[in-house]
C-alpha cells in the first residue's frame, strides 16, 4: 500500500513546480511589457534639437549681427559727438584767451595815455578864457581833448566824473571828507582827478571830497 502513494506524491510535486514556473514567466512578461510603455524622453530631447529649423538659426545669428552693428554704430555717433564738443570747447577758450589778452594790452595802453588825459584837462580848466591872445590855443586845445576823448572812448574807456553823485567806495577814492548841510551825507562835492573804467574794468579811480553830516547843525544853518 505504501509503494502505491509515493508515485502520487512526485506526481503532485511535478504540477506545483509547473505552476511556479508559469507564474515567474508571467511576472517577467508583465515586467517587459511595463518597460516597454514607459516614454523614451532622452530620445524625444535629442530629437528636438536635431530638428531645429535652419531658418529659425539664420534668424537668430541675423538679428545677433544686426544688434551689434546697432551697438557700434551708437558708439561712434557718441564719439563724434564728444569729439565735436570738446572742439567747440576749445574754440571757445581760444576765443576767451584771445579776448582777455586784447583787452589786457587795450588796457594796458589806455593806463598809459591817462597822462596825456590829465595834462590836457589841467591845461583846459586852468586857462583864462577872457585872455583874447590864448583864446586860439584855449579852442585848440578844447578841440584836441574831445578828438582825443572820442577815440579812446571808442575802444571802451568810460570816465568816471562822479560830482554830486553818491560816494562808491568800488570807483571812489576819498581824499577828505567836509561838513556840509547843502548835501546828503556821502556825497561827492568836488572832484579832485578824474577816474577812468576800460571794459568793466576800473583803471583808476576817482580821487573826491565827499561831504558829511555837521557836527552842530544848529550852528551851520546860522
Amino acid at each position: 500500500m505504501s509503494e502505491s502513494k509515493e508515485p502520487q506524491n512526485d506526481q503532485t510535486q511535478e504540477e506545483q513546480s509547473q505552476v511556479v514556473d508559469d507564474q515567474v514567466s508571467d511576472t517577467q512578461t508583465n515586467d517587459v511589457t511595463a518597460e516597454s510603455t514607459i516614454p523614451d524622453t532622452d530620445t524625444d530631447e535629442t530629437a528636438e534639437v536635431v530638428e531645429l529649423d535652419p531658418k529659425d538659426a539664420q534668424i537668430a545669428d541675423l538679428t545677433s549681427q544686426l544688434a551689434q552693428a546697432q551697438q557700434a554704430l551708437h558708439d561712434q555717433k557718441e564719439g563724434a559727438l564728444r569729439a565735436l564738443a570738446e572742439g567747440e570747447n576749445a574754440k571757445r577758450r581760444a576765443e576767451t584767451e584771445i579776448d582777455k589778452a586784447r583787452k589786457f594790452a587795450l588796457e594796458k595802453f589806455a593806463g598809459d595815455l591817462l597822462p596825456v588825459i590829465d595834462s590836457l584837462d589841467q591845461a583846459v580848466r586852468y586857462a583864462d578864457p577872457e585872455n583874447e591872445a590864448l583864446k586860439p590855443i584855449l579852442d585848440g586845445l578844447e578841440l584836441t581833448q574831445k578828438t582825443f576823448n572820442d577815440t579812446v572812448t571808442k575802444h571802451g574807456l568810460v570816465v568816471l566824473d562822479p560830482q554830486g553823485e553818491p560816494f562808491n567806495p568800488e570807483q571812489h577814492q576819498a581824499m577828505s571828507m567836509q561838513e556840509s548841510a547843502d548835501v546828503a551825507p556821502n556825497t561827492v562835492i568836488a572832484v579832485v582827478q578824474k577816474g577812468y573804467e576800460i571794459n568793466g574794468r576800473l583803471l583808476r579811480p576817482a580821487m573826491v571830497m565827499v561831504s558829511k553830516a555837521p557836527a552842530n547843525p544848529t550852528d551851520v544853518e546860522a
